[in-house]
């Protein structure tokens, strides 16, 4: 069974190519057209520089092999954000603000979620060289716009702040095994294996870890953790960057989940997840990431987003399909041969039979050419 394909590995039929296609073409123009510029890095890169920067998670996400050439250690890339920072720190070496966006497939070696796949088609955009929370909104703004933009508006995007648990293991100083498995219940909402974990965490710090997962819902949430949790700059300053990103941004249907901890290893601020109606897992995921091109060289404020364009296609609405026009074997007809011509040119879908094809039995045909003496005009292919 030669063409049996691994699991959660899938072909993209036609229909399905086209839809994300077209979402490539939509995402990445409403990209452009804020300044985001394209980059395209390799799938393939020395392991190290594929990992830099990144969490556990991503390293045993990542395919190795041996390059042939240089004996050395490589990875197929299961993200392109830690690429992105790679050639803003190295490549491009802009002092100011840089703007890239990005869109290709990445591999990994198990799905993230159940109903993902392992070749996900990621599609994202990256804001480097600005520090303040300005620059968190405004990735965030043009994650929510891009949803706009393919009608599939979000409907919750749930906000956090690594900081605030960092804080709290430093200041109880947990080590880093116990940070992991704290980390790990408070992701999971374990309250009780919470409790268990943190029975030796001295106070006041204990019942700051235990209230992390009921500190999620509405503003409100902010003011209750600012009462509840202990006073350390970091906690204030998080909180505070919360607040002003709510404050700036009524129209966004924002919550607040301060025990959701994904990309912990990687992201050291502002960390946001999208949701859309009629779908459980988050279908974008970002954060601030200040840093990362440190190993490359420079070290720069970074926040970005990504979402996979597979997932994405499923949830889109469908609109109504153009059919395609059918037309006869041009031959010697010149005439027939230019007025094809003209429609492709016009954006038409015209799929020309061969000599002796009678149907087509690829693109939706709802149209075909006939003609009327010496025209050739449109009309509607009639079904049976």
């Amino acid at each position: 069974m030669n063409w049996l394909l691994p699991e959660y590995l899938a072909d993209a039929l036609p229909a399905e190519a086209a839809r994300i296609e077209s979402l490539r073409r939509a995402i990445l123009d409403h990209f452009r057209c804020r300044g985001y510029e394209m980059v395209m890095p390799p799938m393939l890169e020395y392991l190290e520089s594929l990992l830099t920067g990144a969490g556990q998670d991503l390293k045993l996400r990542t395919f190795k092999l041996v390059d042939q050439l240089s004996g050395r250690t490589m990875g197929v890339r299961a993200d392109m954000t830690p690429q992105a920072a790679r050639i803003d720190a190295h490549l491009l070496n802009h002092q100011g603000v840089t703007r890239l966006c990005y869109c290709g497939s990445v591999l990994h070696t198990l799905p993230a979620t159940i109903s993902a796949g392992r070749e996900p088609v990621q599609i994202g955009a990256e804001l480097y060289g600005y520090v303040g929370i300005e620059a968190d909104l405004d990735v965030i703004r043009l994650m929510a716009g891009a949803f706009e933009k393919i009608k599939l508006p979000v409907s919750r995007i749930d906000l956090g702040h690594v900081g605030i648990f960092r804080a709290l293991a430093e200041a109880a100083g947990l080590p880093q095994d116990a940070e992991e498995t704290v980390l790990n219940l408070l992701q999971a909402k374990d309250v009780p294996g919470l409790e268990d974990a943190c029975a030796i965490v001295p106070s006041p710090f204990r019942e700051a870890l235990h209230r992390l997962p009921q500190l999620y819902g509405g503003a409100e949430v902010l003011e209750r953790a600012a009462a509840e949790l202990p006073d350390l700059p970091a906690i204030s300053s998080a909180l505070n960057g919360l607040r002003q990103l709510l404050a700036s941004a009524p129209d966004l249907p924002f919550s607040i989940d301060l025990s959701d901890l994904r990309g912990y290893h990687y992201h050291n601020g502002v960390v946001f997840a999208a949701y859309c109606t009629g779908y459980p897992a988050a279908i974008a995921m970002g954060g601030r990431y200040d840093g990362a091109g440190k190993a490359f060289g420079r070290a720069r404020p970074a926040t970005g987003f990504s979402m996979d364009l597979r997932e994405v296609a499923h949830l889109v609405p469908a609109g109504n399909l153009n059919g395609a026009i059918l037309a006869p074997h041009a031959g010697q007809d010149i005439g027939l041969s230019r007025h094809i011509g003209t429609l492709r040119e016009q954006g038409e879908v015209v799929v020309q039979l061969l000599p002796g094809e009678t149907a087509c039995e690829g693109p939706f045909c709802d149209r075909k050419l006939a003609q009327v003496g010496e025209h050739w005009i449109i009309e509607a292919i009639q079904e049976d």
